[in-house]
């Protein structure tokens, strides 16, 4: 029977090795888990070796290869839901299943499980259970969760109360997420209709005409890295290939970041019609939605939005009456990988492979998914190419400032009266954020997330734009109360020790030596070399393949120069040593050992 439900499976996906991500989660969902008799049959079928299969499988950390409980409990450890009292909850499931977390009950029931953040830092502390988020998790509803697991009762049985805010009423999203929207700017206001842009404006223009306009805009993407998006389409458009592709970034893994939740859940159109768009200024025919496995819970919700569109000749054949114009959607998961955020891993994944980023030259736009030009544009990015072309590319430059045009959406969570989701024009401060939110006696600011910088008071009058402070939309606020190195800095640390991908020396081994020397100065036991050595490592991070690997080492690094007594509180005054080891020439070494393998 086993064999059967994989053979079906691998049929379903037309034989194809590239969609073997997709055929390891429904046979994870039919099982519980992938055994090696699924990886037998999947290795003979596909062509490809077991050990290929398996070092996927391992990769991702919402696969499988043991059983695990009929019910899934993955508790989110990030900083904020430690913050909100994560360890309480942690110790009541420990109690209330009678296992600790790693392990299974011996009746095979519950399994216990941490993971990376999920998106819900304005509502912590927050798990997956069965791909369902509970939030807002109190001592009292663990125990009613798991006397409800001991009953046997289905997941969707467990909540209170379909209390979602915004379409998370939706009967669809069978969800107790709120959206938590405190501001709204053009992306969130209630006056967008679906279909309008690609019939009234793009049938008008021509797909030169469409990319200018973005170009005049001055749109930068809003995943982080700030690259001009009419530039990058007009790349794709330029590239020859005999497909193209659009791939929208839905994998929002950095900690803090849950704005392209909130834009999924309430304009789901918005998105889907900006990759149309792209497709129809590139010459594309196929789109990819590659969202976070931490959100399969809007599944049924975004199909049934995906049905619709073709409903209204918004996807599919000669859209919008535009003869020719063909082009069609469809959602794939991730499995958990943090990596899987930047664009080459993104598309590594999709391809059923390891997240592992690609050298480069060459680009996605020349030769990306399959190896055809492909678009990887983030979800915030898509929704603002709708409202340039509604409104014009001079109205979207009278937005922000000179550098930095059009609106930024924020994901705002820590200590503050009002965490939730901000749509404001760039060119704010630090300090009108901590007055909108509520936020009171601020220690520090961790802006774009782990891989951005912690801020002191002393720069909250800095301001957020792409010629000051850049960021993919994430901030954290951290009170008087908190200890920045041993809880913050630490969790960050340990945040990258775990989600490096492996595939460069530098980010496989530096975070972990940080990991070293904060424990080390957090014991009393740190000297001033120690302080010079995390200097000198910061450098040889910029060896890394990715700008992921570049920023691995942000949390130390920019802690210690913005709070650098702190530090020097802790560490041993006048006692200094000199390990007499040359990290720098010893990995530059490495890596280039590294470059000569052959690239299977």
């Amino acid at each position: 029977m086993t064999k059967d439900f994989v053979h079906q499976t691998i049929k379903k996906f037309n034989s194809d090795s590239y969609r073997l991500l997709d055929m390891l989660l429904d046979i994870q969902q039919e099982y519980g888990y992938i055994s090696k008799d699924n990886i037998s049959v999947l290795a003979g079928e596909l062509n490809q070796s077991e050990a290929d299969i398996g070092q996927t499988i391992t990769f991702y950390h919402f696969l499988r290869s043991k059983p695990q409980g009929k019910y899934s409990i993955y508790l989110n450890n990030s900083i904020v839901s430690k913050m909100m009292g994560m360890d309480k909850i942690a110790r009541q499931f420990e109690k209330e299943s009678g296992i600790k977390f790693g392990e299974v009950t011996k009746d095979g029931q519950i399994s216990l499980h941490y993971t990376s953040c999920i998106g819900m830092s304005d509502q912590e502390p927050a798990a997956i259970i069965n791909e369902k988020i509970f939030t807002n998790l109190t001592t009292f509803r663990v125990k009613e969760i798991v006397l409800a697991m001991r009953q046997g009762k289905p997941v969707e049985s467990m909540y209170c109360t379909n209390f979602g805010g915004g379409k998370n009423s939706s009967p669809l999203v069978e969800s107790v997420v709120r959206n938590n929207i405190r501001r709204s700017g053009p992306l969130l206001q209630l006056n967008y209709v679906p279909g309008q842009v690609l019939q009234n404006k793009v049938s008008l223009m021509s797909p030169d005409e469409v990319i200018s306009e973005i170009k005049d805009s001055h749109l930068r993407g809003r995943g982080g890295a700030g690259f001009p998006t009419g530039l990058k389409w007009q790349f794709c458009r330029r590239a020859k290939g005999a497909r193209k592709f659009i791939f929208c970034n839905a994998d929002e893994g950095e900690p803090g970041t849950f704005k392209d939740r909130v834009l999924l859940t309430e304009k789901p159109e918005m998105v889907f019609e900006g990759m149309t768009v792209a497709a129809y200024a590139v010459g594309a025919k196929e789109g990819i939605l590659y969202l976070r496995y931490e959100y399969k819970y809007l599944e049924t919700y975004l199909k049934q939005v995906l049905q619709d569109l073709h409903g209204k000749n918004l996807l599919g054949e000669n859209i919008s009456g535009i003869s020719g114009f063909d082009f069609d959607i469809r959602i794939q998961y991730g499995a958990g990988a943090y990596i899987c955020g930047e664009e080459s891993s993104l598309i590594e994944s999709a391809e059923g492979k390891r997240g592992e980023p690609r050298p480069r030259p060459p680009f996605p736009v020349e030769k990306g998914y399959l190896g055809y030009p492909t678009i990887v544009n983030n979800v915030e990015t898509l929704c603002s190419t709708v409202t340039i072309l509604q409104n014009g590319a001079n109205w979207y430059r009278e937005l922000g400032t000179d550098e930095s045009t059009g609106t930024k959406v924020l994901s705002i969570s820590g200590d503050c009266l009002y965490p939730g989701i901000y749509e404001l024009e760039w060119g704010f401060s630090i300090n009108d954020i901590l007055e909108m939110s509520g936020a009171e006696s601020t220690q520090a600011v961790q802006v774009g997330g782990p891989s951005g910088a912690l801020v002191p008071p002393s720069q909250f009058n800095r301001i957020l734009c792409y010629s000051d402070l850049a960021t993919g939309g994430s901030l954290i606020i951290f009170n008087q109360t908190r200890d920045l190195l041993r809880d913050v800095v630490m969790n960050f640390t340990e945040f990258f020790v775990e989600e490096s991908c492996g595939s460069c020396v530098p980010c496989r081994n530096i975070p972990a030596l940080l990991k070293k020397k904060l424990e080390k100065i957090q014991a009393g036991d740190g000297v001033r070399e120690d302080l010079k050595e995390i200097e000198e490592w910061s450098n040889i991070m910029q060896i890394n393949r990715c700008g992921l690997g570049h920023t691995a080492a942000n949390p130390v690094i920019t802690s210690l120069k913005n709070f650098r007594k702190l530090y020097e509180a802790l560490i041993q005054k006048d006692v200094n040593f000199d390990s007499g080891i040359d990290l720098s020439a010893a990995v530059a070494e490495s890596c280039e050992f590294v470059d000569r393998i052959p690239q299977l």
